[in-house]
């Protein structure tokens, strides 16, 4: 019996196709790399998240006052440790807090003005703070406090 392989003009014919597909460029963009950029940079951007929501770290004071309804971001001034008052992450002086906070209102003498105090400050400090705010015309001014823990 003899078995036929095709003819005598075949012989090399399937290893000379394969020769010719490794000389050819890829013409496929591989995904996997791209992806694995994504997921981490989607990792980093949650975990940096929470840490950009607040520019000045401060140990707030905590309270059962149920939370305020805002339509939209006031503007929150920050008092630290040291008495020192932060607009975001800008430090200003006590002469410039009311002139800042006026080219910040859209509402004018009725936009909502946060005041975040540290545990440690002086209540005579944060009390001082406010009352330079309302002196200003502001009426809506809030502290900020942290929910008060269920113990």
């Amino acid at each position: 019996m003899v078995m036929s392989h095709g003819g005598p003009g075949n012989v090399g014919a399937g290893l000379r196709r394969r020769r010719r597909g490794r000389g050819r460029a890829i013409n496929e963009i591989n995904m996997t790399p791209f992806i694995d950029v994504m997921l981490v940079l989607l990792i980093v951007f949650m975990v940096s998240a929470p840490l950009l929501t607040a520019g000045v770290p401060l140990d707030l004071p905590e309270s059962r006052a149920s939370a305020l309804n805002v339509d939209r971001k006031p503007i929150t001034l920050s008092i630290d440790a040291r008495g020192a008052v932060y607009l975001d992450d800008a430090m200003v002086s006590d002469e410039q807090i009311v002139s800042t906070i006026a080219g910040l209102a859209q509402d004018g003498e009725n936009e909502r003005v946060f005041v975040r105090g540290d545990r440690s400050v002086e209540y005579g400090r944060v009390a001082e703070v406010m009352s330079i705010v309302t002196s200003g015309g502001f009426r809506r001014v809030a502290l900020v406090t942290l929910p008060a823990s269920q113990q």
